[in-house]
């Protein structure tokens, strides 16, 4: 999501959540084994979305790795966030997203981050640091989150977080789901070589399942030229049918561009919310 992230402690040269650090080591619970958050009261679309997020983090550090030290500083496709903007928001909500699981885990509940205030300065302090402190961070960021994901048992899963302090709060079982659409979605922000055409089918069509979630103003539905299937957003029945690739309706669903590929059998888009 397009907007400045920090974790609710302020960060040193490693996650907040690292082995080793103010915070407790991970402890797996008895009986724990691998992928065991797979059961129980875990959803589909969150175990698909942890499936995805190795590959997608894979796929992100390849990216970072190949830019040079002024690429950083060039603008991304965020209005306002060059690409250090972007690479700095993935390693903070990296770090606070691990956070709201170690939380989970060990029974203390935690905020995701301290405050929106906070949140903003973070993510503009740690895009100014050095672009080797940066990339280490988001490196450490990745790993820390997937320890956390790993850590968690079925009856980790019950409850709820909040972003900020008395903020909105979640469903801790949308945590990995939350995690791999920034991670993806937020890659091809840093327009770097990468773009939603590199997205792999999994994930687009779990992003075009988890975008039925949101309001719109009017109901409407997009069919894909690539996949078997068609998909309704918005309550109540009708609407425009709006056709492309699942890519570039992935796309246009969280609020980028301006529908380049896309067509309505009605000749307009319907109005979707920047994401």
């Amino acid at each position: 999501m397009f907007v400045s992230t920090a974790p609710a402690v302020k960060p040193t040269h490693r996650s907040t959540f690292s082995r080793g650090t103010h915070t407790a080591p991970i402890v797996h619970p008895r009986g724990w084994v691998p992928q065991r958050w797979h059961d129980g009261p875990v959803t589909d679309s969150a175990a698909r979305a942890a499936d995805l997020i190795t590959d997608a983090d894979r796929a992100l550090v390849r990216t970072v790795d190949r830019l040079d030290e002024a690429a950083y500083a060039e603008p991304s496709l965020l209005p306002g966030w060059t690409r250090a903007h972007v690479v700095a928001h993935l390693a903070l909500n990296a770090e606070g997203l691990a956070g709201v699981l170690h939380g989970a885990h060990i029974g203390e509940p935690q905020p995701m981050y301290a405050s929106p205030e906070g949140r903003d300065s973070d993510i503009a302090e740690l895009a100014a640091a050095d672009p080797a402190e940066l990339r280490e961070r988001l490196l450490a960021g990745t790993a820390t989150f997937s320890d956390a994901l790993a850590a968690m048992h079925e009856d980790d899963w019950a409850g709820r977080f909040e972003r900020t302090p008395g903020g909105p709060d979640f469903a801790l079982v949308h945590v990995a789901l939350m995690r791999v659409r920034e991670v993806e979605i937020h890659h091809a922000d840093l327009g770097a070589g990468y773009s939603p055409v590199d997205w792999p089918e999994p994930f687009r069509v779990l992003l075009l399942d988890s975008m039925t979630k949101r309001p719109y103003p009017a109901p409407f539905s997009v069919h894909p030229t690539d996949l078997d299937r068609t998909w309704h957003y918005g309550e109540g029945t009708g609407g425009a049918v709006v056709t492309g690739t699942s890519a570039d309706l992935g796309w246009w669903l969280t609020g980028r561009g301006t529908g380049e590929g896309l067509e309505s059998d009605t000749n307009d888009l319907p109005e979707v919310e920047s994401w």
